[in-house]
């Protein structure tokens, strides 16, 4: 558990893992609760220095710190401002976007970019330079922030923005947290007039039926997403179900609903249990998972009205819901591949399908623009995420089979989601790596901002 923030504190080191509960190492965990806190833990960090960290939705090792010290941001809360006319609102690093969806809502105004989760930190959000549905219209999260409060390694504050100081910011958009602590951020909103979705749904027979799909079509979305089935094989290869919409105006609500329009309620479920069996979601299980929920898409839906919560959130309804993988955990893996790489695509998408990984969770996407930050993971062409339980056997070994075909054909992997990448091939995906590892020595020469990610790949 994090304590309260002192110079002196002594408190013990404690397992830190990320959200696939793979990884994990002990580390001092600290709880600043203002910006001068903050700063003391940063110059006076020891030699295995620290990392910020939000709320722990980094799948793999980037919020962890073996041997030193982890600062838990979710101390530094505050809402500073809110510009309702034109859409701008300043808060702490460890603001949630669950909380600014709360308080935003009901003004008419939504988070520009949101992932499969509201529990991220506007900090981790920046790190990871997040994207979500609306990739191909929007780009990622960091091309809406308009400037970064961000404590350096040397122990100084600057503001940053896109004009000023270009190149930190862009490092630190994607930087996965190692070109500072992010204290506080104006982020750019998107102003709608509802908390409803309007949704088109449509089942995808195969995976070349859903490329085509997603080519013609999503120009005529703001966000879109394919749920699909990694287990089908033969003619029902990357089988999937696509989902597209857009925010409902007012005038689509029906009457019950229009007292209310920006009403902001997602449900929860009960927690998963804290010990569930390993072997839980095997193939068979996710097999026939996999089958139900195909089926149970409908051929082609249009304009259904759908929650907010349940159109971008579905498994924020389910706390703690990366324990139904068992006490071994599980691996996300996800790239992305260029267009004219349609071949890679297919033929990874058959390796899948062949060795049986057990995926319910995966999902197609096409990216757009590429974003400007360094290390950030969009460009333009087609991203495949997946989730796998860690106990598969020769799941390491595949996976790097998997990587060196994504690097052949010029793709990349995203940082936010791994735990056991090789370092060579991370200087084949991102070619921007050498100038970052020069940034960072010349902001933090002592190199006091570090995690598990950055020894384990060299960053």
């Amino acid at each position: 558990m994090p304590v309260p923030f002192a110079a002196d504190s002594a408190a013990e080191a404690v397992s830190v893992t990320g959200w696939g509960r793979t990884a994990p190492s002990s580390a001092q965990v600290l709880r600043p609760g203002s910006y001068e806190e903050a700063v003391r833990a940063v110059r006076e960090c020891g030699g295995r220095g620290t990392i910020a960290r939000g709320l722990g939705r980094a799948y793999g090792d980037a919020a962890q710190n073996a041997g030193g010290a982890v600062l838990d941001m979710t101390g530094l809360d505050r809402i500073h401002e809110i510009d309702a006319v034109n859409g701008l609102v300043v808060c702490d690093a460890g603001v949630s976007l669950h909380r600014l969806m709360q308080v935003l809502l009901p003004l008419g105004w939504f988070v520009p970019v949101s992932p499969g989760t509201r529990y991220v930190t506007v900090g981790g959000a920046i790190g990871a330079d997040i994207h979500g549905k609306n990739h191909h219209v929007s780009g990622s999260f960091c091309r809406h922030v308009r400037a970064i409060e961000l404590l350096t390694g040397d122990g100084e504050t600057r503001l940053v923005t896109p004009e000023d100081e270009p190149d930190l910011f862009w490092a630190t958009a994607g930087g996965m947290g190692l070109t500072g602590i992010v204290l506080a951020a104006t982020v750019e909103l998107m102003p709608v007039e509802t908390s409803m979705m309007t949704v088109d749904t449509e089942r995808a027979t195969d995976l070349d039926d859903l490329m085509a799909r997603l080519t013609a079509e999503d120009h005529r979305y703001r966000y879109s997403v394919a749920w699909i089935d990694l287990l089908a094989r033969g003619a029902k290869t990357g089988r999937a179900v696509l989902t597209r919409g857009d925010h409902a105006p007012l005038d689509a609500l029906p009457p019950r609903l229009r007292d209310e329009p920006l009403a902001f309620r997602p449900g929860r479920l009960p927690a998963a249990p804290r010990f569930l069996p390993d072997g839980l979601l095997g193939r068979r299980s996710v097999g026939l998972f996999n089958e139900f929920w195909y089926r149970k898409a409908p051929r082609e839906q249009r304009g259904r009205l759908q929650r907010l919560s349940s159109f971008f959130h579905p498994l924020d309804g389910l706390p703690e819901w990366n324990r139904i993988y068992g006490r071994g955990g599980f691996v996300q893996y996800q790239f992305v591949v260029g267009h004219g790489e349609e071949e890679a695509l297919r033929r990874i998408v058959r390796r899948i399908g062949s060795r049986r990984c057990p995926s319910f969770l995966a999902v197609l996407k096409r990216f757009g623009d590429a974003d400007p930050g360094w290390l950030s993971f969009p460009v333009p062409g087609w991203t495949l995420a997946l989730d796998i339980p860690a106990a598969m056997p020769g799941l390491a070994a595949f996976l790097d089979e998997l990587d060196d075909e994504v690097a052949a054909a010029g793709g990349r992997v995203y940082l936010a989601k791994d735990a056991r990448l090789r370092p060579d091939v991370l200087a084949r995906m991102y070619p921007r790596l050498d100038a970052f590892r020069d940034l960072r020595t010349r902001y933090d020469p002592r190199g006091a901002i570090t995690s598990d990610l950055a020894r384990r790949l060299g960053v």
